[in-house]
């Protein structure tokens, strides 16, 4: 087998990668594949580390059996009758990108969405998530340190690595202040990591609504924490996954006593938002810095109301007008970070963790080692037409 790395050609740039050097070298010599990279100018790993390694460099990948990227293919790069794997953006039913769907079907692409790899249970098994939890709490504490003018930590886009995104942290100087982390998942693993790193105390919920403390903490919210039945009922996870409109939310309990909101929880439209727009209006509303990493547009937290970027990572989101404002640190306003692709801000650590996940993963199932069928159960399409578990794309697709 022939694998490409793709040149990524979606703008913004995109600098992540599905394989490193190193991982490339791994490709050749324990699994046997002849990698192929496409040149590129701006990917967190430079051509020149890729020839060190001993990894060819080629423009023309049409000779390749697979070409993995990150980020959606331009249309007119797509090569027919190949095996994609991407980010496309495709099985929500997303608009803007409904052209290339139809393109995927058109030119009999095998299109395997890393977002569609999945266990037998329909559990997602690889994801950047981890370091969109990373990136996104240290912005939010960056945040919070340029609010108040207490530290003033470089951009994590512009540090090398997480090495020197570590170092960065020496700067940070916290008050007594209270920190909320909401979700279980690999994003809210990864923000917990970080302040982790900062040795920040962890208390429970009750701790948190309750006690005063010396220095700065932070509590950990699941959704069962601030969700309840509607009817009393107690809490079931069951029912609240298959009916979440049936819940309301309790997390004005803990507004009073939060300083900085790290928001990592997946969140189901049907569900009740964190909190309304009114609510914020409050003087029991204390929450200064929102870093919304799950960033959804007027979703789970109402004041995100568009993203921001990695250069612009900060908007002011005013209460009492309701509105998003210029200045991100007036004292009228609450700091929102809502970037919407933040493991694009340590692209080497986020490529690295995401390609060892590859290669462990995937990659067997890939060259044929593929008991549970993960490769089938991924694609989209194949031999111009839609597998039967996305046959709902039928209307949006064909």
């Amino acid at each position: 087998m022939k694998i490409g790395i793709l040149r990524e050609g979606k703008l913004p740039r995109d600098k992540r990668v599905p394989f490193t050097p190193a991982q490339c070298v791994i490709l050749q010599r324990e699994f046997g594949v002849e990698v192929l990279v496409q040149p590129s100018d701006w990917r967190g790993f430079s051509d020149d580390e890729y020839r060190a390694a001993g990894v060819q460099l080629q423009e023309d990948l049409s000779t390749c059996d697979v070409l993995l990227g990150i980020k959606e293919v331009p249309i007119a790069s797509l090569i027919a009758g190949k095996k994609y794997f991407f980010f496309s953006h495709t099985i929500k039913k997303q608009p803007h990108n409904q052209k290339l769907m139809h393109a995927l079907i058109a030119k009999k692409i095998q299109m395997i969405d890393y977002e569609c790899l999945t266990d037998p249970d329909f559990n997602r098994i690889i994801g950047f998530g981890h370091f969109a939890g990373i990136v996104g709490a240290y912005n939010g504490l960056r945040g919070y340190g340029l609010r108040f003018g207490l530290f003033d930590l470089k951009p994590a886009y512009q540090c090398r690595d997480m090495v020197e995104l570590k170092e960065e942290l020496k700067k940070v100087k916290l008050p007594n202040m209270k920190m909320i982390v909401t979700g279980n998942g690999r994003v809210a693993n990864g923000a917990i990591e970080l302040l982790g790193l900062l040795h920040i105390r962890r208390i429970t919920p009750y701790e948190f609504t309750h006690y005063s403390f010396r220095e700065a903490v932070y509590t950990q919210l699941h959704s069962y924490d601030y969700n309840e039945a509607k009817d009393g009922a107690p809490w079931d996870r069951d029912r609240f996954y298959k009916h979440p409109e049936q819940f309301r939310s309790t997390f004005a309990k803990f507004t009073p006593h939060c300083d900085l909101l790290i928001h990592c929880s997946f969140w189901d439209p049907r569900a009740p938002r964190l909190f309304e727009k009114t609510e914020m209006k409050g003087p029991e509303f204390r929450v200064s810095v929102i870093a919304d990493v799950t960033c959804d547009i007027d979703g789970s937290i109402p004041s995100t109301t568009k993203s921001s970027s990695i250069t612009e990572p900060f908007y002011g989101y005013n209460p009492q007008t309701q509105t998003a404002v210029e200045k991100p640190f007036e004292n009228s306003a609450i700091t929102v970070m809502a970037v919407d692709n933040l493991p694009c801000e340590l692209p080497r650590d986020a490529s690295e963790s995401y390609g060892k996940e590859l290669l462990e993963k995937v990659i067997p199932a890939l060259l044929g080692n593929d008991p549970d069928g993960l490769i089938e159960r991924g694609s989209i399409c194949k031999n111009g037409d839609l597998l039967p578990r996305f046959n709902y794309l039928r209307d949006y697709a064909l």
